[in-house]
């Protein structure tokens, strides 16, 4: 045991020293979070292999970030942090799961360009005219929620092994803690398809340089200053792979009757039925109705098939109603008739 404490002190005592001196270094392994590398297009460089990835991607996603919620205040303000945004994005283009389109302050630039066009500023084939934006199927939202937590009797440990110095140092260690939650969201219906909780713990060893040198004390200071950073991107991190992992397998939740037409939860005093208005039809039923209406389906199969989409779609179109191609509530009480 006091042999592995040894060790252990040792290699934070020299990485201290190590991170001291004044030589620059590009891409230094010590400098980076768990979001390493970059992308471009379909391809990444040196990311993290604990990064989930995707062969096929899922849609275009934008990253919305509640800039007036508690926890954003904190993380700017209490730790100097910067936005999640960035580092999301990167993920996420890294993991190739979605295509990032931007919403954010980036929107700006794009307008000012279409301004200077419709003014007429722009060169000739500049090409900024309406119908060049993409626009974004989901929208991912990040929340953090911060814990710094004391390494409790670690320092009485050291302190057994090294005496009062020993005690000081392993007192002044913390764990720095955080965990994170990301929702998916459809942006067409509004429906929540994913959400996934992450979390992550990193050491801080910040006061370690103050009690065995000025050379370690700027070190290890500058190693404290961005623990909790480290520490919040792994939790996004773990957060991202859990969407990952559930959209993998992802089968959309169903409402009786259709979503967003009255549910199954009646409220008494209230206008939601116990059980849905229209009695429910079955596919088969459908089809069947439609031969008889004129939209022709073919033999009824009782599979929702493109044939059966589009005269569903048509039949919609013809009664004035929400043209979704699906067989909701709407449709169901008009096919009723």
């Amino acid at each position: 045991m006091k042999k592995r404490w040894v060790s252990e002190l040792s290699t934070f005592a020299l990485a201290a020293m190590l991170a001291g001196c004044s030589n620059m270094q590009m891409g230094s392994a010590d400098a980076k979070t768990e979001a390493t590398g970059s992308a471009g297009g379909s391809e990444s460089q040196n990311a993290n292999n604990k990064l989930e990835r995707c062969d096929a991607t899922l849609g275009t996603i934008t990253v919305v970030e509640d800039t007036s919620a508690p926890w954003y205040g904190i993380l700017t303000g209490q730790y100097h942090l910067g936005s999640t945004t960035p580092v999301l994005k990167l993920m996420i283009q890294q993991s190739n799961c979605f295509v990032v389109v931007e919403r954010g302050r980036a929107m700006n630039n794009m307008m000012q360009e279409r301004a200077l066009n419709q003014a007429g500023e722009l060169r000739t084939n500049s090409n900024f005219g309406k119908g060049q934006m993409v626009s974004a199927d989901y929208s991912l939202s990040p929340s953090i929620t911060f814990s710094n937590q004391n390494a409790g009797g670690l320092g009485g440990a050291i302190g057994g092994l090294f005496g009062s110095v020993g005690a000081a140092v392993g007192g002044s260690l913390n764990a720095k803690e955080a965990s994170t939650l990301l929702t998916l969201v459809d942006n067409r219906s509004g429906v929540q398809l994913a959400a996934s909780e992450g979390s992550a713990r990193n050491w801080d060893f910040g006061a370690v340089g103050g009690i065995l040198g000025s050379h370690l004390g700027a070190a290890g200071g500058g190693y404290a200053n961005t623990a909790e950073g480290k520490v919040i991107v792994a939790a996004l991190m773990d957060s991202y792979n859990g969407v990952v992992r559930a959209v993998r397998s992802y089968k959309a939740q169903t409402v009786k009757g259709g979503l967003g037409t009255g549910g199954q939860l009646a409220v008494q005093g209230g206008n939601t039925p116990a059980t849905p208005s229209a009695s429910p039809m079955t596919v088969l039923e459908a089809q069947t109705k439609l031969n008889e209406l004129g939209f022709s389906v073919g033999k009824p199969d009782g599979n929702m098939g493109p044939r059966t989409k589009a005269q569903l779609s048509k039949f919609q179109q013809s009664r004035r109603l929400p043209v979704t191609g699906m067989l909701d509530a709407p449709t169901i009480a008009e096919l009723s008739r």
